[in-house]
């Protein structure tokens, strides 16, 4: 999952500071679910450790299960100073690594860039493809294209500007990781044992910055011509303004010349590791640390076949009539409503394809799932975010009884934890084995809630820390994600069942209209009495 975070979370004094984070050991193990599917269902890749049904999430430690009755009382309570505060820096912030790409000849370049660097999204990572140095180089006179002579090894010239262009890069990510970043991707081909020693040596010149080396290698037919395919049609900026076929042809003219030259990774010295034929084997050397290894186990459940994603928040509530956040309502009667028009627009645009469908374990998600015919599966780790001493108030009863807390929240609302509850960040981290198995799943539609979406949204467009809490997830709305090898696709279907609106704008902003993707014109509700 693409969290700053690490095992642990503390505050100044070195304590945890949130009693849903009590037993860290245990943090991975608390993604508690319940499997609900048809007797019969068809064979299915078996579940990884961290997966859905792995050994790893097979208890919820119920020392940690937060109440959701939500406050009942017809005042709020009384004020209190200091009810929370920021969540402090993971415990692995000062792990510094260089993710050096090395493409091979038959490796769908620039795919693994874009899927690697959205799971250390949030461990202040960042994609060093050489923007910076190529605009330098472009404005110096030095000239750069991307057809299949650029890649000739007899292009001296070509030669020349490549090297110099990584180089460059690989100062600015160093120059980087020493402000305070986390991780970066060294975007470039590394595909020469020259190339990747002269990496590996400057790295090492860097105190407590290490280098590891990602070689995807492909030698299956038929996975070389999809990933030509994917190549060639999935928004490549390399090929954006030539056709499909021309942009074949010369991909596979590239692919030529870099097999004159390319060395596969086999150096005993380098961490590295070599993903062979899309995940059919995996070789690690030199891989530790909890980054490391979360690097190398989100990559072995990386799969190429084709897939949506549908995010749904419940339907309208019966809290979120009233204002109020948290708790374990049920739904009103335009949220039973939306329960009753979902099922139809989910087979529209599934079809007959297998689907599974995700929900939290509070009850609202499970009425809106109750009425789709496919296997559920229910996930603690998809409950909304506990805002702990404030569940069940309304934001104006909050502002008044806490108004420091209200406004230090308003000021940084990511990092903001309220006392006893989370903050997005702790969200966050708690979602990386769902974001684990999404990667390693199909087609999936998650009924979930405003925050829970909003960082499953963040994750797959990669987007910064400071925006997700303010991304627009609407009621009675599905949005329908479409990954690709250069970001995901989308579509939004928005039922006309009116609901409330819950999103509350970032403070000191206009407020922007926001038009679906798709609007939905078809009969799947019942007309309102």
């Amino acid at each position: 999952m693409p969290s700053s975070s690490g095992t642990f979370y503390v505050d100044s004094t070195g304590h945890l500071t949130t009693r849903a984070l009590a037993h860290v050991d245990d943090a991975l193990e608390e993604a508690h679910f319940k499997i609900s599917q048809p007797d019969s269902l068809p064979a299915s890749t078996p579940p990884a450790v961290f997966g859905a049904g792995g050994p790893m999430l097979k208890r919820f430690d119920q020392s940690t299960a937060t109440s959701r009755i939500g406050s009942q009382a017809g005042t709020p309570p009384r004020s209190v100073v200091g009810i929370g505060g920021k969540v402090a820096k993971p415990d692995y912030s000062e792990a510094k690594i260089v993710l050096a790409m090395v493409d091979s000849p038959m490796h769908i370049f620039g795919y693994h860039t874009s899927t690697t660097l959205p799971p250390t999204r949030f461990s202040m990572s960042d994609n060093c493809a050489a923007r910076e140095p190529k605009r330098k180089a472009q404005l110096s006179g030095m000239r750069e294209d991307h057809t299949a002579s650029y890649f000739s090894h007899s292009n001296a010239e070509a030669n020349k500007l490549r090297d110099q262009l990584a180089s460059d890069s690989l100062e600015m990510l160093i120059k980087w990781l020493r402000e305070g970043g986390n991780v970066g991707i060294h975007d470039a081909t590394n595909s020469t044992q020259s190339r990747r020693k002269f990496i590996s040596d400057r790295v090492a010149k860097e105190k407590g910055i290490v280098a590891i080396f990602l070689e995807s290698y492909c030698d299956d037919p038929a996975v070389i011509a999809a990933n030509v395919a994917l190549k060639v049609q999935s928004g490549d900026p390399d090929y954006a303004h030539m056709s499909p076929e021309v942009a074949k042809e010369d991909f596979l003219r590239r692919i030529k010349q870099y097999e004159a030259v390319y060395e596969t990774i086999t150096e005993p010295n380098l961490s590295y590791l070599r993903i062979t034929n899309v995940g059919a084997q995996v070789t690690l050397c030199r891989i530790k640390g909890y980054l490391q290894s979360r690097i190398a186990f989100y990559l072995m459940n990386l799969h190429l076949k084709p897939r949506s994603i549908f995010f749904s928040r419940h339907g309208e509530s019966q809290f979120n009539v009233e204002g109020k956040i948290g708790g374990d309502a049920l739904l009103s009667e335009r949220g039973l409503q939306y329960a009753k028009a979902l099922p139809k627009l989910i087979k529209d645009n599934i079809g007959d394809a297998p689907l599974t469908v995700w929900t939290s374990t509070l009850q609202r998600t499970g009425q809106t799932a109750q009425d789709l015919p496919y296997p559920k599966l229910t996930w603690k780790s998809l409950d909304e975010l506990d805002a702990g001493v404030c569940d069940g108030m309304t934001y104006e009863e909050i502002e008044q009884a806490y108004p420091e807390d209200f406004a230090s929240r308003d000021e940084d609302k990511f990092n903001y934890r309220y006392r006893g509850g989370e903050s997005y960040r702790d969200v966050v981290v708690r979602l990386e084995p769902v974001i684990m198995e999404l990667e390693r799943q199909e087609n999936i539609l998650i009924i979930g809630h405003q925050a829970i979406l909003r960082c499953l949204y963040a994750y797959f467009h990669n987007l910064p820390h400071e925006e997700l809490p303010y991304i627009k997830i609407p009621l009675h709305t599905v949005i329908k994600l479409t990954p690709k090898a250069y970001g995901c696709d989308e579509e939004r279907y928005a039922l006309p069942i009116k609901a409330v609106d819950t999103h509350r704008p970032k403070p000191g902003t206009t407020p922007q209209l926001q038009v679906p993707h798709a609007q939905i014109a078809r009969q799947y509700f019942a007309e309102e009495k």
